[in-house]
């Protein structure tokens, strides 16, 4: 019987590299596929594609796999990146790897891995996939956490459909990060000490404020506290996000220190769009920062159906541990979830994932949240 021809996305780090050389033992025929996603400037200081495409190069070579580069820049920029400069022109802060794991990594790239003969893609994701053996949804592909809790990227894969798990591997979901890079040392790959990559190229170690000044327009307005007064001004309401406290540019306010004279930590609470205005608070646990409720849309499936309700926990955020919440389907699109302990900064544009236990059964991109 032939070998079964998986594509696997290399991207030169380690994850991937690890994945690659699985497979091959486990016998499969195996083609590595460098995706290069990211043009406007990559010959920067901050865009590694060159070296990444170098290192992905040298690993296919040791472990004897062929490799092809293939452009996906131009539906990066049309799917991805111009989605990312709405939100983020709307006051939300959105999360780039979700998108780009629903419309480039299984989407572009599993349809050229389809014109490359290939029965299943494979990704360096620590993800797992299950289909379903007995009972009413025999058959079903289940997307589960990786065993490894602390690297589990389920969060980031929640938009995947039924057709696209049906089509996927994930070597390293049952592998423990430590692991892969014993197996990397012992296998000689080039990348074994590899740091990994943070974030997503476009930016890259770049500072956050230069690269969203390159793409959009931003205009100064007043920092103010929920009873009204203005204590600053700040320089875009783009380049705040709900909850943070580093860099907003308060730390020396001295009238609003306490009779002990201690000075409560500044966060910044609420973005008001239409009026430019900046909401900040002080303390950690300010009503403005807590939500019992959010309201979320743009509801994605993994089933292809709305889960039934019943105990259900959630994650507002990818560092996250799970919380218990209760779900409400309000349309296809749309549904609520509401929390017993008031859940702290959730902030609209990022996903909230709804999980089953180990089952991740998907979610949507949070809208609003419900103030406590």
């Amino acid at each position: 019987m032939a070998k079964k021809r998986v594509v696997i996305g290399m991207s030169g780090g380690v994850d991937s590299s690890v994945s690659a050389w699985l497979l091959k033992e486990q016998g499969y025929e195996v083609i590595g596929l460098f995706m290069k996603n990211w043009e406007d400037d990559d010959d920067s200081e901050y865009c590694s594609t060159r070296q990444d495409w170098i290192d992905a190069a040298s690993v296919a070579d040791v472990v004897g796999v062929d490799i092809e580069a293939v452009n996906f820049a131009a539906e990066y920029k049309d799917r991805v990146f111009a989605e990312f400069l709405r939100e983020y022109q709307a006051g939300r802060t959105p999360n780039p790897d979700v998108l780009c794991n629903a419309e480039i990594k299984f989407k572009a790239f599993l349809d050229h891995a389809m014109k490359l003969g290939a029965d299943l893609i494979a990704t360096g994701h620590y993800a797992r996939v299950r289909e379903v053996e007995s009972g009413p949804n025999a058959g079903r592909f289940e997307l589960l956490k990786a065993l490894d809790a602390s690297k589990d990227q389920s969060y980031f894969l929640h938009r995947l459909n039924q057709a696209q798990l049906s089509k996927t591997l994930f070597p390293l979901g049952e592998i423990p990060k430590t692991e892969v890079r014993a197996i990397a040392e012992k296998i000689g790959l080039p990348n074994a000490k590899k740091k990994d990559s943070t974030g997503i190229c476009f930016i890259g170690e770049r500072p956050f404020r230069d690269f969203l000044n390159r793409y959009l327009s931003f205009k100064p307005g007043p920092m103010k506290t929920p009873d009204g007064k203005t204590v600053g001004e700040h320089v875009g309401l783009s380049f705040y996000t709900l909850g943070q406290r580093k860099g907003i540019g308060l730390g020396g306010i001295k009238s609003f220190q306490k009779a002990d004279g201690s000075n409560d930590a500044w966060y910044v609470a609420k973005k008001d769009v239409a009026n430019n205005t900046l909401y900040v608070v002080q303390g950690h646990d300010h009503s403005w920062l807590l939500s019992p409720a959010l309201s979320a849309g743009q509801a994605s499936w993994i089933a292809g159906v709305a889960p039934e309700p019943g105990p259900l926990s959630a994650k507002t955020r990818y560092r996250q541990a799970d919380v218990p919440c209760s779900l409400s389907v309000l349309d296809a699109d749309r549904f609520s979830l509401r929390f017993p302990d008031p859940q702290w900064a959730v902030t609209p544009g990022q996903s909230a994932v709804l999980y089953d236990g180990d089952v991740c059964l998907g979610g949507g991109i949070i809208d609003t949240a419900n103030a406590a």
